[in-house]
């Protein structure tokens, strides 16, 4: 059996945990917004037209803040057809994803959605068809109080008091030959500085996201990042970060690694954007905003792209609705730990996406709501990482990937409120269980430790219509605590948490 042995103690910290951290993304595509979190006519919808059991399920995730509307939907919206009498507003083609838009949710329904699961709106800003102009209009009308005509415009559309939105992104994925009005690092710098600064003069305590890359893998991969930030560091605050993960060739264990490659990738964007700081002689810090991640087959859209006619734009199609195993939630819980142990750069991040697409929940039209796999390490994390994130020291054995050479057995973070240690363990080994010993004795335990996680016999174990509960979060019973030593035994691609009670002032180590 291999083993582990982990030390974590309250005075290394890595940075607070802020709620930013789990949030979320809502992007104008396939079955999200139509038929997925708005379905009018649905057994459980409101006069709203949103689903009340969609919206149990999200706040059940713990989804702090919510991204919206794109994604690269974002480059081509036009957002004043998203407001204003709904029976009068257009349907639009949307070239991102091939589709016909009707635009019966736009920025006051989705507020209203937002509201009624208790998340934060980030509001993104076309900057692919549109500029600084456009986004400064839509400034006005969301959170100029009153005086205007786009404040006017505002009220007279049902909302009196301002939607006072505070983070805002200054488009999407600019890098990307795919995007609406892609451009080069030098002309997307100077538009987002140009646009930051026009925002500015409205209010200047907004925190502003410029793009950085769609991905580690771009050819352009941190030097759009030195370049965009050459022009527009003084200007923002963030800079973003996307990355999605899957399966290749039945590559398991490469597949279950993935966290070190996210590892690396914000620590490659952090020396870069620290770099430019050096060569600015700034004393400004800029964050990370790590506003798309998740498991996503991108494989399976690029053939389903291939079928699409040129005369074809459906209303919300099925498109990117994959089905999540028990591998796929594995491999998020060690993307989240990732996420938990840059929490001092990584100050933002959102699951992308929420419902549907590519998503931890799923509907079906007229019928019921369901989790998959993904749901469950995401709301634990985010309903048990409290506190400051704590450095924790790793020494296991190793398993091998192709991808990545010889890895850890098992990858980890843990968090403390004072009063709570949560340790999160991402099992790596596809056929041994492995014991882990967690050295507490800096800590004073006072209760029961709780140990509940996913794993199963068949790693390609899925929830689906047909059987929506065939997975979800199992008890731990092999925790034991004895001296200051916590060991708890994990089975084979696993993904834990612990939860262990402690003094406020904890013990002399």
């Amino acid at each position: 059996m291999a083993r582990a042995n982990l030390t974590i103690n309250p005075a290394f910290t890595v940075g607070p945990v802020r709620r930013r951290l789990f949030g979320g993304f809502v992007e104008h595509l396939g079955r999200h917004v139509y038929d997925g979190i708005h379905e009018p006519g649905h057994p459980s919808a409101g006069p709203d037209g949103f689903r009340r059991d969609v919206v149990e399920l999200v706040k059940q995730l713990g989804v702090s803040t919510v991204r919206y509307p794109g994604g690269n939907f974002v480059s081509g919206y036009n957002w004043e057809d998203g407001v204003g009498p709904v029976a009068e507003r257009p349907r639009r083609l949307d070239l991102a994803w091939h589709s016909t838009e009707t635009n019966q949710v736009g920025l006051h329904e989705f507020q209203h959605w937002l509201d009624l699961v208790g998340s934060e709106l980030m509001l993104a800003v076309n900057l692919g068809t549109r500029g600084p102009k456009e986004a400064v209009e839509l400034l006005e009308y969301a959170n100029v109080p009153a005086g205007t005509a786009r404040a006017a415009q505002r009220a007279a559309n049902g909302r009196e008091e301002p939607f006072g939105i505070s983070m805002w992104c200054l488009g999407n994925e600019m890098d990307g030959p795919w995007q609406l009005g892609h451009r080069s690092a030098e002309d997307y710098g100077k538009l987002a500085a140009m646009t930051a600064k026009a925002m500015r003069q409205v209010d200047r305590d907004l925190e502003l996201v410029a793009c950085g890359s769609s991905g580690r893998g771009m050819p352009t991969f941190g030097e759009w990042e030195r370049v965009v930030l050459t022009h527009a560091y003084d200007d923002v605050d963030y800079l973003s970060c996307h990355a999605y993960y899957q399966e290749h060739d039945g590559d398991l264990a490469s597949f279950l690694a993935s966290g070190v490659d996210m590892d690396a990738y914000i620590d490659s964007v952090v020396a870069t954007v620290d770099h430019v700081k050096a060569v600015k002689r700034s004393t400004k810090r800029i964050d990370l905003s790590f506003d798309e991640w998740n498991i996503w087959y991108l494989t399976r859209w690029q053939e389903q792209a291939r079928t699409f006619t040129i005369d074809e734009w459906p209303v919300a199609p099925r498109l990117l609705e994959d089905r999540y195993t028990v591998a796929d939630a594995v491999v998020l819980g060690g993307l989240l730990i990732s996420l938990l142990n840059h929490a001092d750069r990584v100050t933002s991040a959102s699951l992308a996406q929420l419902v549907n697409v590519i998503a931890p929940i799923m509907t079906e039209p007229g019928g019921p709501a369901w989790r998959q796999t993904t749901f469950f390490p995401f709301s634990v994390t985010s309903h048990a990482a409290r506190g400051d994130a704590l450095r924790v020291l790793v020494d296991a054995d190793s398993t091998d990937t192709s991808a990545y050479g010889s890895v850890p057995v098992v990858a980890a973070a843990a968090t403390s409120d004072g009063s709570s240690l949560s340790v999160f363990l991402q099992h790596r080994h596809r056929t041994e269980a492995t014991t882990v010993t967690i050295d507490l004795r800096a800590f004073a335990p006072t209760g029961a430790v709780s140990a509940r996680g996913i794993w199963d016999s068949d790693v390609r174990a899925a929830n689906d219509l047909a059987d929506p509960n065939r997975v979800g979060l199992r008890i731990n019973d092999t925790a034991r605590l004895s001296d200051g030593l916590l060991t708890v035994e994990l089975p084979p691609v696993s993904w834990t948490a612990l939860t262990i009670p402690h003094q406020a002032r904890p013990a002399e180590a």
